[in-house]
């Protein structure tokens, strides 16, 4: 397991809420493509719920950690994908069910116009260091 170092207010900059500004790490790098709200048969799971939709992306973000070897500790970076920012709250309730609120990964939040599927509310990517 990598060994992460969190600096969440750097010097000249705001202190982070909801993310880690700095997440430094030693190990193998790992990209995980962004992960829909689909079950492991390729099927839409909450429909117009954006609390099941993140609750089945965290789950697909775990199950693509666990592949490479690795856990949500090894998590440096989330990239958001949402078609409204009214899901964050939702997302973020997901999220820190599987990860440490007080070791929060770097982050970024991108609303976009659509995504692969008009019925997906968000597409959440992430890089590791294991």
């Amino acid at each position: 397991m990598s060994r992460l170092t969190h600096i969440s207010a750097p010097a000249g900059v705001s202190p982070a809420t909801q993310y880690t500004h700095v997440v430094m790490g030693t190990g193998r790098f790992v990209a995980i493509s962004g992960q829909l709200p689909l079950d492991k048969e390729g099927n839409l799971v909450g429909e117009g719920d954006p609390a099941a939709q993140a609750r089945q992306v965290f789950d697909n973000l775990w199950h693509c950690l666990v592949a490479a070897g690795g856990s949500f500790r090894d998590v440096v970076k989330l990239t958001y994908f949402v078609t409204d920012m009214a899901y964050m709250p939702a997302i973020r309730s997901a999220r820190d069910t599987y990860l440490d609120p007080a070791r929060l990964p770097a982050a970024s939040a991108v609303q976009v116009s659509a995504l692969v599927s008009p019925q997906c509310l968000m597409e959440i990517e992430a890089y590791a260091v294991l």
